[in-house]
């Protein structure tokens, strides 16, 4: 069994991959794979003519993200101890593959590990997705070191340390490939967005830890698939993490968190229409719709410890949104 892939998931990203693919053949030590949802543009003619090292998988339709990903990572199941799941859109540095994989090796207790996320645009600032480690507060609400809701740190190095995170970004995560298939990877229901933190909360409930490594670092675009301000990544970021809490905490704790993100998301659908912005207003009701239909068939997740312990609460920011918008605490270090 060989150590790694580099596994790319790519849509109609001919384009992305002439920009990022040198990097990614330049740095990389491991095998690199493309599982390609269906392209209707360029992509495969493009990887054939350009990169025949390159390893491919062919799906027959867009199963998006998350199903992308479990149905290509089926196909290459047993050949490798991880996956470092990477988007297309990502420029890496020199040993970064290697890096990774080395702490991984060393760290048998972690299911999976996330490098510090930078923008490629602006290099010296942080990235939205990920950044330099990612939480959850105690509603469920994502945020990072260096990205708190549109808040975006530079990055001065204080976020160059080695600790234990809630979840890793999608954008470039290693995963350890058994514990990957063993929670059976990632919720195909979620399609895109939260679904990494979806499985990051699982393997953390079933005794894995998370982890982060700022010494290696990548330069993420963002927003090659759907923009951070469009309806659709709205509806999408709602519907899931309701799915999401839905399954990874007990039903009473559901319900008091239920109450809350309906409450605040509500008056947000409201502000919205006042603003002109119907569309959105409409993905934040369309999410909570279709949620509600989609509740019956969830299943509730309960925990493979195999003699690990639980994650514990203690600790957690409370409202993340609250000390954002009212108390104005805008850095990580300032919750």
């Amino acid at each position: 069994m060989s150590s790694c892939a580099i596994v790319i998931l790519n849509y109609n990203g001919e384009e992305m991959l002439k920009t990022f693919l040198p990097s990614v053949c330049m740095h990389s030590r491991y095998d690199v794979w493309v599982i390609d949802n269906a392209s209707t543009d360029g992509s495969i003619d493009f990887l054939n003519a350009n990169y025949p090292q390159i390893q491919q998988i062919k799906l027959e339709e867009n199963f998006g993200y998350a199903g992308g990903y479990n149905a290509g990572l089926a196909e290459i199941q047993g050949q490798y101890d991880y996956y470092i799941l990477l988007n297309s859109d990502v420029e890496v540095t020199s040993d970064w593959d290697l890096n990774l994989i080395t702490w991984m090796k060393t760290h048998p207790d972690y299911a999976a590990l996330q490098p510090k996320i930078l923008s490629w645009k602006e290099k010296d600032t942080f990235d939205y997705a990920g950044a330099g480690g990612g939480f959850l507060d105690a509603y469920g609400y994502p945020y990072c070191r260096g990205r708190i809701w549109d808040t975006i740190e530079k990055d001065s190095g204080k976020y160059d340390d080695t600790i234990d995170v809630d979840w890793a970004s999608g954008a470039c995560m290693v995963v350890n490939a058994s514990v990957f298939h063993q929670l059976s990877g990632f919720d195909p229901d979620f399609f895109a967005h939260m679904e990494e933190i979806d499985l990051c909360w699982r393997m953390r409930r079933s005794g894995w830890k998370i982890g982060y490594i700022g010494s290696v670092e990548v330069f993420h675009l963002g927003g090659a698939t759907l923009d951070r301000a469009s309806p659709k990544k709205m509806y999408l970021n709602i519907r899931n993490s309701l799915s999401m809490i839905y399954k990874n905490e007990a039903s009473s704790r559901f319900f008091r968190i239920f109450v809350v993100k309906s409450l605040l998301e509500h008056l947000a659908a409201m502000s919205f229409v006042t603003q002109g912005k119907k569309e959105f207003s409409n993905a934040v009701l369309d999410a909570y719709r279709d949620f509600k239909v989609k509740k019956k068939t969830i299943e509730k997740f309960r925990p493979q410890l195999e003699g690990r312990e639980e994650i514990s609460r203690k600790g957690k920011v409370e409202l993340v949104f609250w000390n954002w918008k009212v108390l104005g605490k805008k850095r990580f270090d300032q919750l």
